[in-house]
């Protein structure tokens, strides 16, 4: 489906300059250990630093590592299999000598930045922490909770430039026809190339077993260019009533003549 290109006007981002979670700066300040459930994500935290992050809009380690032949479904499957958590299956593996430690830290270091974008984004809904003994700093890297803030925020800032509109983050995607026919690359032909107005920047994220936030970069450039447009979903006009019948002669004869014109 195409359609032609109308950019919406920039909206400001007025989410920049606000604090992103008082209670994670307070739980790093504790060093608290648990999990921080948030509407769009969850934090586990270990002595104040956060261990690993989750959310339904990012791809997860185990797509990261698989979908680009690091590490084979089937070992991350048998692993996963005997362990609580994706963390604990990448730290059996990287015991076993099945995935080189280098690609484990860099794997687990994008998919928690990654997820940490959305699990830190504006929320309608407080946060709720449950303090655990579950999570510890093992072999794999963690990270302050001022580096994960200053990173999101470095994030948001940076979408905001490309394109202030954030429509196509959450929506479906549709072409569009370009005013002029700006040049694409490979990595964002990738991403057009499955922009069929059911898939959003997320889906298509997780398809080509990407980042998410990467795959947001690559969406607003796309629409900044003219080439795709968020899906608004139309509201069904409501069915024409009917007009009660017409008695009058002469009315009746200039709604025939009225009918014919509009024919010809």
């Amino acid at each position: 489906m195409t359609v032609t290109h109308i950019p919406p006007l920039p909206v400001r981002d007025t989410s920049a300059g606000r604090a992103l979670s008082p209670m994670l700066t307070r739980l790093a300040e504790e060093r608290a250990t648990g999990v921080l459930v948030r509407e769009h994500g969850t934090l586990y935290l270990a002595e104040g630093r956060v261990v690993h992050a989750e959310s339904p809009c990012s791809p997860g380690l185990d797509v990261l590592l698989t979908a680009h032949g690091t590490l084979a479904t089937a070992a991350w499957q048998q692993a996963a299999a005997h362990c609580t958590g994706p963390s604990q299956a990448a730290e059996l593996l990287l015991d076993s000598g099945k995935l080189p430690s280098g690609a484990l830290e860099l794997c687990h270091l994008d998919a928690l930045y990654d997820a940490g974008f959305f699990t830190l984004a504006p929320s309608s809904a407080p946060g709720r922490f449950r303090y655990d003994n579950g999570p510890r700093l093992g072999p794999l890297p963690s990270v302050p909770v001022v580096a994960l803030e200053r990173e999101t925020l470095r994030r948001r800032l940076l979408l905001h430039r490309l394109w202030p509109d954030p429509a196509t983050d959450s929506a479906p995607l549709i072409r569009a026809d370009p005013v002029t026919a700006a040049p694409v690359t490979p990595r964002q032909r990738a991403v057009l190339d499955r922009v069929d107005g059911i898939r959003s920047a997320t889906g298509i994220a997780r398809d080509l077993g990407r980042q998410a936030f990467h795959t947001l970069v690559d969406v607003r450039r796309l629409a900044a260019a003219g080439h795709l447009v968020a899906a608004h979903p139309t509201v069904p006009a409501p069915a024409p009533a009917h007009p009660p019948p017409v008695t009058d002669p002469d009315i009746a004869l200039l709604k025939r003549l009225r009918d014919a014109l509009e024919a010809l």
